[in-house]
């Protein structure tokens, strides 16, 4: 049996979920996440589990450890779930921090996530999740 509380604390897991396997250079993860759903950065979009996880080979820096050499944080999360129970939105803020060797994490980059989710088979699922840019550091 399906509850509010519950619904709004598996869609919150998905968006952390997405955050850690970023992360953690998790590839194969991210496609699993956007299999049905398009990802949206500004006016760049991807959709589906190839497309998604080629994007993502081609953004994420390794690090020799075998992590992204980012840490994504996902704050003031809004959840609203549809009357019917199938679907259901929510808004974040999100900031980007940067690791470059011999120097401290940086934030680089942040700014708002917006996603829609659909239920399906038991569980939540990305439909669309677009991120826009609020904020860039400015390069010397």
């Amino acid at each position: 049996m399906k509850n509010k509380i519950s619904d709004e604390r598996a869609i919150e897991n998905l968006m952390v979920a997405y955050a850690f396997a970023n992360d953690d250079a998790d590839i194969a993860r991210l496609g699993e996440l956007f299999k049905d759903a398009t990802f949206w950065i500004d006016q760049m979009s991807a959709k589906g589990k190839e497309e998604i996880s080629a994007v993502a080979t081609s953004m994420i820096q390794v690090l020799e450890n075998g992590r992204s050499a980012t840490t994504h944080e996902i704050t003031n999360i809004i959840i609203e779930i549809a009357q019917d129970g199938l679907s259901a939105s929510a808004q974040a803020y999100w900031t980007l921090y940067k690791t470059v060797s011999g120097e401290p994490r940086t934030a680089v980059m942040s700014g708002r996530y917006s996603d829609k989710f659909t239920f399906g088979k038991d569980n939540w699922h990305f439909l669309e999740r677009k991120a826009s840019v609020l904020w860039q550091l400015e390069k010397p």
